[in-house]
């Protein structure tokens, strides 16, 4: 093989030559390529642990708004610290959903860095918290459309069974919320995955870092940027043909 490739070397146009030798220069010598290996392993972990926490805040938030806008008039009849504990809480997630997106996500990492967490120098769980809020925001949004959504007959199907409110959301409600939004909650992760581009601003050695750090000893900047391009590029068009798929498995459950 290494013969055969020599041969090709000496013969080929200059073209090919120059792009063989810049090719071996940004990834094969010193073996930068695990850097770029290193840095999407670095891109999907945060990507996917800040989903889990983008989740886990949008329900909760996605939950309040919804029963505050659902049961508000009801329980400001009955009166009560419920309804003031409810009105407090709603004020909290508007406020929230304001701030995170209203800002860019890029500030907020900074500050969660160089402010809130100045004392932790742990960048990766930092950055896994930075982007889980931000993606909260939006998953709670996608959330509470999706629950607003589903028929009001379901709540009263669960209230005839004998459920209260809570286990009518947890057993028959956020099911269903899931299985519209999943598509939707899947483009998030998407667009997460995207976003996870600006950590290098706290140090850390994800994909557009690795390449940026290759630029940097080759002094070289198209190949390694554009490889970090199609790096991404391959992976966004992964997810999106898998979600395109899940969108036509759930229309075909639905008949």
């Amino acid at each position: 093989m290494a013969e055969w490739f020599a041969n090709f070397y000496v013969n080929a146009p200059d073209w090919v030559q120059n792009f063989c030798d810049e090719f071996k220069l940004n990834f094969i010598d010193g073996a930068k390529w695990k850097w770029l290996l290193d840095g999407l392993k670095m891109t999907l972990l945060i990507t996917f642990f800040s989903v889990l926490l983008g989740i886990a805040i949008g329900v909760i938030i996605a939950i309040i708004r919804t029963t505050h806008d659902k049961n508000l008039e009801t329980m400001k009849k009955r009166g009560g610290i419920g309804y003031i504990v409810m009105k407090l809480l709603n004020a909290v997630a508007k406020l929230y959903l304001t701030v995170i997106r209203g800002t860019p996500v890029v500030v907020q990492l900074l500050i969660m860095y160089f402010i809130i967490f100045a004392s932790s120098r742990n960048s990766t769980l930092i950055a896994i918290i930075a982007f889980g809020i931000n993606s909260g925001a939006y998953v709670a949004e996608i959330f509470r459309g999706g629950i607003m959504s589903v028929d009001n007959g379901q709540f009263e199907a669960g209230r005839s069974v004998g459920f209260n409110y809570i286990q009518t959301m947890v057993f028959i409600i956020i099911p269903q919320m899931f299985k519209m939004v999943l598509p939707t909650l899947c483009n998030e992760f998407i667009v997460l995955l995207k976003e996870t581009s600006v950590a290098g601003y706290v140090g850390i050695a994800d994909l557009t870092k690795a390449g940026d750090l290759i630029r940097g000893r080759t002094f070289s900047a198209f190949m390694p940027l554009i490889a970090v391009a199609l790096i991404y590029l391959v992976i966004v068009m992964l997810f999106t043909w898998l979600v395109g798929r899940l969108e036509r498995r759930l229309r075909r459950s639905e008949h």
